[in-house]
């Protein structure tokens, strides 16, 4: 590959970094063709964007990204996959979905999710357990309004009690 072919890789790696808030850098090396092409299906209906690498490339793209990004580096060995996402808990369901049906691939090797770093298929549960920032403004909005919701039954059911009383 030319040295202007591998900068605009690099370049196009950089770029996705940059437009993708989550990625998770999976393992795909025991997948045939067949596999491979429901995994991108399944990414696809995900909205997860499903790229295979050349490691030493991606490793460039890392750096350019940020020092943060140096933990990935041992992950990034054989044969890898880079999977992009919006929502950082999607593509960690999708593996561990995918996998229990196919043998334990696509494996985790590590993962940026909600701007923290996990290395190691061992945080693939947490990964998933994951909740995304809308989840977490649900969660507090539910949160909030229940006292609420509470004030407000309990003045309905007096008023309800009080027109039975007449």
């Amino acid at each position: 590959m030319k040295k202007e072919d591998k900068a605009l890789l690099i370049d196009s790696f950089v770029e996705t970094l940059k437009n993708y808030p989550h990625f998770y850098v999976v393992d795909v090396t025991a997948l045939n063709s067949q596999t491979t092409s429901d995994l991108r299906r399944e990414c696809f209906k995900n909205e997860i964007k499903l790229m295979v690498v050349k490691n030493k490339l991606f490793i460039k793209a890392l750096a350019q990204v940020g020092e943060e990004m140096d933990a990935f580096v041992p992950a990034l060995k054989q044969n890898t996959a880079i999977m992009f996402c919006n929502t950082a808990n999607k593509p960690a369901r999708l593996i561990k979905k995918f996998a229990k049906n196919n043998g334990g691939m696509p494996a985790l090797k590590a993962a940026y999710a909600e701007e923290g770093i996990y290395v190691g298929a061992e945080h693939l549960e947490t990964l998933c357990a994951l909740k995304s920032k809308n989840e977490l403004i649900a969660d507090v909005v539910a949160a909030l309004e229940s006292p609420i919701m509470n004030i407000i039954n309990a003045l309905e059911n007096r008023e309800e009690s009080a027109a039975a009383a007449e």
